[in-house]
């Protein structure tokens, strides 16, 4: 913003020191944080908050920002009414200036020709108050001069407008999507500059994140927006994931190319293909546009024959194990006989997915393609790759049996495996118990419906794009469920069945899954929502609901650059990604709601919920009618306090593991390396990027967060030497040292120190609660293209 605003007006970006924030519904707890580490010391908001009119707030790390709440309206004409609170304001903080902001027009606006005349009159009345027409920066440093009398407050300022956190689905969705997806193209981008030599897209970048930003605006991404401001959305979300995507394809391809998958054992072992050349190609170019709907990264086919490269991609910066989903296209071998091994060439746990168009394994049709659909365990470092090889064994060992049934067996809806088991409702498809294999602990309340709801809320308050109505009926969703058997077992890399629901008008179509290893049930739906609110009567709202066996003291949630600890309200709060029970017994396991695409919660009664689509119907009057695809996750938290493990897990679920396809030539690179890897400390990494400003090219900037409350160090190991390091704050200036003084962390001049270690690690000292960021230059990295327009 301080590039932008400077540069708009030819200002020095130091003179922005304020954040002008009239009509922002709410303000999270680390604005004070984020706000002295980018060089900005005022504040002036209306909303969310009825106490002081001056006070200091304070973020959980000390840092602090002086704040003016309107004491009458930012949008306001001019009458003799302006000066009425002004004595006892002045008497109460021993000053003598009272900011007016007034102006006509949507949030802001400017003065009209009536307003400047009426305050040029008043400025000459009698036993009144002076009246100058002055600056925001005047007025704040005439404040700054009581500064140190002010009241502190040291919360978030919420809750304003609910309806916000969940009208417009769809804009919250391309929101979420959309900086998911530029997170970790910066990420990929950066890795493929420095080890690959792929140009760096930083202007393709600039502009997608500046689409991003836009739809910020308070009524585009609360969705209190009309039906063109929806549409308008909808076309930028495309822009940036198409930016995305370009920018994503470009920096793995760079990086797979030059990965020696010639060397590889299973490559050098493989049996010869005797299929024809024109046979092997036919494959090449498959799958383009597959699996779109779902935002994932393009990845058509490049392999061609019976052995296929795959090339697997972390935009973590620590290593994970998970089960990848992965497409091959047109391959001629057996499917009984595939065999999947990875760069060291030993067997890696797969097995087979049944085709999208189909319940049943085999080959599914796509665009006069064949493919087949896999999950594969990939073990891949942090911010890095991994390189396994698809091929057909030589001997198939055995044949498997018919499975056709000899006896007749009970329905039984339980997902296992070495950490959880939960078990679902026949009937229903709800979710009866999940169990804590690790503690013995049943962590669902028994008796209790923990699954979809159907909500009608009461319209009578109005504003509905901006008011959660009160909760008139509540019907758990249990009639005419279909469901299929459940695919796999206890023992299975992951098992998973499906149900359909029908509803009213529309229909919700479910796939839950649990993974080998993991402790979160996965919930992937698609709902043909057909319901709309009829005005004077109610409002339809598709939530879902999980109760928790222990009772709960409060709930935590995140939010940018930490979390938050509320206690229960019956009221929707907002998340970034995730709402979790906080039991009252210490230690104890917790539940938590993890969404991909969503951002109201509601932690009371013992229970946290989710509201997925709420149909408001002013000033949009169908917002959400059609189709909707939204992902989310009931997971078991077996650490509640910890969380930089909460925070990382959450966000391994918003940034899946990425395949490419891949093929066979020597290269410069190994087969499996890690280009970045947060090695210890309570932090966790939030951005890996090439600098905004720097046109050397040669110096990657990493920030992160301190999560715990913990003073403390982050190491941040690369994988070649680095040749320098500076900390910087967040607009990517240098700073000085850290200071453990509370003045130096109320002003922002306290950032981190920084230092090298061992010629490849990165030791950054942080403060509790604190943001942090360095910029290092490393070998390798290379100006960013100059033709990057998208």
């Amino acid at each position: 913003t301080k590039r932008y605003l400077g540069g708009l007006f030819g200002l020095s970006p130091e003179l922005l020191d304020l954040d002008f924030e009239p009509d922002t519904f709410g303000h999270n707890a680390n604005v004070p944080e984020i706000l002295t580490k980018g060089g900005v010391k005022h504040y002036y908001h209306c909303r969310g908050y009825d106490g002081h009119h001056l006070y200091r707030w304070r973020a959980a790390s000390g840092a602090e920002t002086v704040v003016y709440r309107e004491p009458l309206w930012y949008n306001a004409n001019i009458d003799a009414g302006i000066a009425a609170h002004v004595p006892a304001f002045c008497a109460k903080h021993g000053m003598s200036t009272v900011l007016k902001v007034y102006g006509v027009g949507d949030h802001g606006g400017g003065p009209t020709r009536r307003d400047i005349e009426r305050l040029q009159d008043m400025a000459a009345w009698p036993v009144f108050p002076t009246i100058k027409f002055g600056t925001f920066t005047g007025f704040f440093r005439k404040v700054d001069e009581i500064a140190t009398t002010l009241p502190v407050v040291d919360r978030e300022l919420n809750f304003i407008f609910p309806g916000c956190y969940t009208t417009q689905t769809r804009i919250k969705a391309a929101n979420r999507i959309g900086e998911a997806r530029m997170d970790d193209a910066e990420r990929f981008a950066s890795a493929a500059a420095v080890s690959a030599g792929v140009p760096y897209p930083r202007a393709a970048y600039e502009e997608a994140w500046r689409r991003i930003l836009f739809n910020h605006f308070h009524d585009i991404l609360p969705g209190s927006g009309t039906i063109e401001t929806r549409e308008y959305a909808m076309g930028r979300f495309q822009e940036v994931v198409a930016a995305a995507d370009q920018g994503t394809v470009k920096a793995l391809r760079g990086i797979d190319a030059k990965v020696d998958t010639a060397g590889l054992p299973a490559v050098k072992t493989a049996r010869a293909d005797t299929k024809t050349a024109l046979r092997e190609a036919f494959s090449e170019g498959a799958g383009v546009g597959y699996g779109m709907g779902d935002y994932v990264v393009p990845q058509p086919e490049r392999g061609r024959g019976r052995l296929r490269i795959l090339h697997f991609h972390n935009p973590s910066t620590h290593a994970r194990r998970e089960a990848v989903p992965v497409t091959i296209w047109d391959w001629p071998g057996d499917p009984a006989r595939i065999e999947v091994l990875d760069a060291a060439g030993k067997t890696l746990p797969f097995q087979l997915e049944p085709a999208v168009s189909t319940l049943f394994f085999g080959q599914g049709d796509y665009w006069g393609h064949k493919y087949l659909r896999l999950r594969i365990e990939a073990r891949v470092p942090a911010l890095g790759y991994t390189t396994a090889v698809l091929r057909e064994k030589a001997d198939p060992g055995f044949v498997k049996p018919h499975d056709e049934p000899r006896v007749e067996r009970p329905d039984v809806f339980v997902l296992e495996n070495g950490r959880i088991r939960a078990g679902f409702d026949p009937a229903t498809a709800a979710l009866r118990s999940l169990r804590d294999k690790h503690t013995g602990r049943e962590l669902v309340a028994a008796g209790r419906h923990a699954g979809f709801r159907l909500i009608d809320e009461d319209d009578s308050k109005g504003m509905t794009a901006w008011v959660v109505g009160r909760y008139m009926n509540v019907a758990p969703l249990v009639d005419d469920v279909r469901l299929t058997p459940v695919r796999g077992g206890p023992d299975a890399l992951r098992s998973s069945f499906t149900y359909t629901m029908p509803f009213r008008g529309s229909k919700l179509t479910v796939e839950v899954s649990l993974a080998a290893g993991s402790d979160r049930l996965e919930y992937a739906a698609v709902c043909d929502f057909r319901e709309t609110a009829v005005p004077g009567t109610s409002m339809p709202q598709l939530n879902f609901t999980l109760p928790s066996a222990a009772p709960c003291k409060g709930y935590r949630y995140d939010i940018p650059f930490g979390t938050v600890d509320r206690e229960p309200l019956d009221l929707d709060v907002p998340a970034s990604s995730f709402g979790m029970s906080l039991p009252v017994e210490p230690g104890a396991p917790a539940l938590a709601l993890v969404a991909a695409t969503k951002y109201g919660f509601r932690g009371t009664d013992d229970s946290i919920s989710l509201t997925l689509i709420r149909s408001s119907y002013d000033p949009d009057p169908t917002p959400e009618f059609g189709e909707h695809r939204f992902r989310f996750a009931v997971a078991v938290v077996p650490a509640p306090d910890d969380r930089r493990t909460l925070l990382a897990a959450a966000s391994d679920f918003c940034h899946p593991l990425v395949y490419q396809s891949g093929t066979v030539h020597a290269g410069a690179l190994p087969a499996e390396s890690s280009f970045l890897a947060l090695e210890s400390g309570s932090a966790v990494v939030t951005a890996v990027k090439l600098p905004e400003d720097d046109p050397s090219g040669r110096t990657l900037l990493v920030r992160l967060h301190e999560t715990d409350g913990r003073a403390g160090e982050a190491r941040v190991r690369f994988d070649r030497p680095v040749r320098s390091v500076v900390a910087v704050d967040l607009n990517e200036k240098p700073v000085k040292d850290a200071g453990a003084s509370g003045a130096s962390r109320a002003t922002g001049a306290s950032v981190a120190s920084v230092a090298v270690e061992e010629g490849r690690v990165v030791r950054c000292s942080l403060l509790p609660w604190s943001v942090a960021g360095f910029v290092v230059e490393v070998p390798g990295t290379i100006p960013e293209r100059t033709n990057s327009t998208i």
